[in-house]
């Protein structure tokens, strides 16, 4: 992969020696763990957020959509700009608009212009994400060293949602709501200083030509999609205000398919989704992301609503579960060299499906160790397992030009996943508790919930022994 990376500034880069790749791998990483933290960091602040800046229930719910839409919109071209004008181009960019909105948002003194900085947040998350996966990928050969640098970027990434809690509560405990959001400003010029640095430009060739009709379409038709889904908790699924966008947003990337297959530089090469890996690790993907992302929300909201915690208490008791994705992510390469990246996709997911069960038989007055914390582990020790081989399997079989596209639809995938999933939980739970809010409905609910997660995670068990490719059919290079 090392011809894949051309220098745009010969004579500063031949004046100092190439950065290290723990330093490019960590500068990559850092960018991800931005990114991930703010899809749930925010969570913990809404109820300070209604009083601060007079939210109601509906506003409350967009400062988390405008970001969630914003970014799965964007992904696939985020993804597509970095291939065409330089990954280390497009990290910057997008570092640098997250890094502005996040100041603009915690300085925001209407609802209106915080709800603003939240979508040029998502934005710019939607640019620097493909990016970082690519930088990664591009930097490092293919084989077990590049394995260890997708495992960090996995572990940091699931590393980023486990913390968003924790820091979320502290934060807001002893601080206020607006360094949730004013906590990017330091950090984010941190790491912008160390990536214009340090990080090497690299791009898949010449081409500056970009598909716009695709673009558009593809970009229009996540976004909708995204906000009909966002529309299922408060309007339910069968409302016109959930059906109309939900099914503009399917015609439009149907649209945006059929666009792609007659294009003649295509922003998706449609060739890209027959390749078994990344066909395969994709949809495994989104299956693992409807039940994981949820798995935080619920834990969270089942440590407070029905265990009593404080939002800091809650972050707390999830830290082994934190811990727990970090050494999954560090043993899955170990494992992958052993017993290939199919094989250990499928542990994974199977160690997770057996905390999925476990925690489906919480009770309303549950001990802290059998009711979250071994159960946690289990759920996201799989996770850590699982993410690693995916995201290498969906990175390994396309050209090297087509790998900052191939990360956005990885980023997708997992979003789009997360975004669907949550949708369908919370309905569930709604449902089950039928608007009774003791602790012994809302542990009902939140344990169909898991109980619902298992039987995903069961499905996608079966799906990735079955179609993900096996060791010997796997890529040589």
């Amino acid at each position: 992969m090392a011809h894949m990376l051309e220098t745009t500034d010969t004579g500063r880069m031949s004046a100092r020696s190439a950065p290290p790749l723990w330093l490019v791998v960590a500068l990559a990483c850092a960018g991800q763990f931005l990114v991930v933290l703010d899809i749930s960091v925010v969570n913990v602040a809404l109820p300070s957020l209604r009083g601060g800046l007079a939210l109601g229930e509906q506003g409350l719910q967009w400062v988390v959509n405008a970001y969630a839409i914003a970014f799965a919109g964007f992904m696939l071209l985020g993804g597509r700009a970095g291939d065409l004008f330089g990954r280390k181009r497009m990290f910057l960019v997008g570092l640098g608009l997250f890094t502005l909105a996040s100041l603009a948002g915690g300085l925001a003194q209407e609802g209106w212009q915080l709800l603003l900085a939240r979508a040029v947040q998502g934005l710019g998350a939607a640019v620097l994400a493909p990016s970082t996966l690519t930088i990664v990928t591009s930097a490092v050969p293919e084989g077990p060293a590049r394995a260890r640098a997708i495992a960090t970027w996995t572990a940091v990434g699931a590393g980023g949602g486990a913390a968003g809690g924790f820091v979320g509560g502290v934060l807001v405990e002893t601080l206020s709501w607006r360094w949730v959001l004013l906590i990017n400003v330091p950090v984010g010029a941190l790491v912008l200083a160390g990536a214009a640095r340090w990080l090497v430009e690299s791009r898949a060739g010449e081409r500056r030509r970009l598909d716009l009709p695709g673009a558009v379409l593809v970009t229009a038709g996540l976004a909708t999609l995204a906000y009909g889904i966002s529309q299922t908790e408060a309007e339910g699924w069968t409302a016109a205000a959930t059906l109309v966008p939900l099914s503009a947003g399917l015609a439009l990337v149907a649209l945006f398919l059929l666009v792609e297959a007659r294009a003649g530089s295509p922003l998706m090469p449609l060739g890209l989704l027959r390749l078994r890996s990344v066909a395969s690790a994709n949809v495994a993907m989104f299956l693992s992301g409807s039940a994981m992302f949820c798995m935080w929300f619920f834990m969270t909201l089942y440590a407070q609503n029905v265990l009593g915690y404080t939002p800091l208490e809650a972050g707390l008791a999830l830290v082994p579960s934190s811990l727990a994705v970090v050494l999954g992510s560090k043993l899955a390469p170990r494992l992958m060299r052993s017993a290939g990246p199919r094989a250990v996709a499928v542990l994974g997911t199977l160690v997770a499906l057996a905390g999925f069960v476990w925690q489906s038989t919480m009770t309303a007055d549950g001990a802290y160790a059998t009711a979250v914390l071994f159960p946690g582990v289990l759920m996201m020790l799989g996770a850590g397992l699982a993410g690693t081989p995916l995201a290498a399997l969906a990175t390994s079989g396309a050209a090297p030009q087509e790998a900052g596209l191939v990360s956005g639809l990885v980023n997708t995938s997992r979003t789009m996943g997360g975004s669907l999933g949550l949708a369908v939980m919370s309905t569930i739970a709604a449902a089950r508790t039928a608007g009774v809010r003791t602790p012994q409905a809302l542990t009902e609910g939140y344990a169909l919930v898991f109980r619902t997660g298992a039987v995903v995670l069961a499905v996608g068990a079966v799906l990735m022994w079955v179609w993900l490719p096996r060791p010997a059919a796997e890529p040589r290079h």
